[in-house]
């Protein structure tokens, strides 16, 4: 990506312009200046009693436009409000004064919003946690909140951000992808989706594996609404991002401890609660910390079908990381890899195309070996071109050929 990008607009138009008039934030800020004097709360008429007063010739669409302006900045996402309705649109980011980045799902790409100058962000960002019930200042200068439109919300103050304060949003699907629509995407062959169903209703245990925005959340939220109608599934999540399209749902979400130290709930917590809710399948949105012991025990004690995302750089890398995030519980890399073998079956593992395409490329299953470590061994491989290799280890969980599916390696 070139240092200085060409901002793009949003699909052939100016995105500060797509509300109507563009509103210029100096105009913005005498507007704003005019209502405290008065009092006055930001109204159609009152908004064009004080362009009236600041000598602006103005229609409706610039009243308007103006209202539609204040109204987010203390209610919404202010400039970013637009982004957030925009649909296709998985993540914002901004890294400055009007230096805004958007990804649709192929990468990233910058576009043009105006976001006005650096204390302007400084306090949207400080609203915004305000809003979730977080603190934000010097003293705390980084927050990861959900917004009550489902929104993940992470935000870093300048000076610890350089130069300026940054902004991350990630947006939530507004609908759930089947496996068809990833299809469709490019995500998955055609002759994938029976395999991918096979290995759900085998109730074999397995994880998602891949980079940050390579679609883990995704694929898990289609996998997980082609899960039986009986079952009851009992989702935990640091910050809830999974919807799938299932009737028997409960969400267990993690809490942070407040300014005082105290009230934090964490995802171990929460795994340890799951297990007396009588889950049918006990679903961990992401592993990434201590709550891999008491995941992998539940998975060892008859609860079938469990499955949850782990960052990795490859399927293969999986048992490492496990073992790492064992450590942090003072789990040693022995007992780790003995609750392992018999707790987890299989890893999907997704990667991004250097053309930013996210598309799953393989799976694998864990095998242990006599000297007690677990290792994982290829059994499907999705290729670039469209067709499958599927190995001997696939047998584990699907029985399908199908017209694409090449033979053993």
């Amino acid at each position: 990506m070139n240092a200085h990008p060409t901002p793009n607009t949003l699909h052939g138009r100016s995105i500060s312009a797509l509300d109507g008039a563009s509103v210029s934030p100096e105009l913005l800020d005498r507007v704003r200046g005019s209502l405290a004097l008065t009092g006055a709360k930001p109204t159609p008429a009152h908004v064009a009693a004080a362009l009236r007063a600041d000598g602006t010739i103005c229609g409706d669409a610039m009243v308007l436009a103006v209202v539609t302006a204040l109204r987010r900045e203390a209610l919404g996402a202010g400039p970013l409000d637009t982004l957030l309705a925009e649909p296709g649109i998985t993540d914002i980011l901004v890294n400055g004064p009007d230096e805004v980045y958007i990804d649709r799902g192929h990468g990233l790409e910058r576009v043009f919003v105006r976001t006005g100058d650096e204390p302007a962000i400084r306090r949207l960002a400080t609203r915004l946690a305000a809003a979730a019930g977080r603190r934000l200042d010097d003293a705390t200068p980084y927050v990861d909140v959900r917004l009550s439109d489902g929104t993940r919300f992470h935000a870093v103050l300048a000076p610890v951000a350089a130069p300026g304060t940054c902004l991350s949003l990630r947006v939530p699907s507004r609908h759930v992808f089947t496996l068809d629509n990833l299809v469709t995407a490019g995500a998955l062959p055609p002759a994938g989706t029976p395999i991918l169903r096979d290995l759900l209703n085998s109730r074999l245990a397995f994880l998602i594996s891949g980079g940050t925005g390579t679609g883990k959340t995704t694929l898990l939220n289609s996998l997980l609404s082609l899960a039986d109608p009986s079952e009851r599934l009992i989702l935990v999540e640091d910050a809830s991002e999974l919807r799938p399209d299932h009737p028997h749902v409960v969400r267990l979400e993690a809490r942070p401890p407040n300014i005082e130290g105290t009230g934090e709930i964490s995802l171990r917590d929460l795994v340890r609660q799951a297990l007396r809710m009588r889950p049918d399948r006990l679903v961990v949105g992401e592993v990434r910390g201590p709550e891999v012991v008491d995941l992998l025990t539940a998975l060892n004690t008859g609860h079938e079908g469990g499955c949850g995302t782990i960052h990795a750089n490859s399927a293969s890398d999986v048992p490492a990381r496990l073992e790492a995030l064992g450590a942090l519980a003072g789990l040693t890399r022995e007992a780790l890899h003995s609750q392992l073998a018999s707790a987890l079956h299989a890893v999907i593992h997704l990667a991004r195309t250097p053309d930013g395409t996210r598309r799953i490329t393989e799976i694998q299953t864990l095998t242990r070996h006599p000297t007690g470590t677990v290792t994982t061994h290829p059994a499907v491989q999705f290729h670039p071109n469209g067709t499958i290799t599927l190995l001997p280890p696939a047998q584990l969980f699907t029985s399908q050929v199908q017209p694409g599916l090449s033979g053993a390696a």
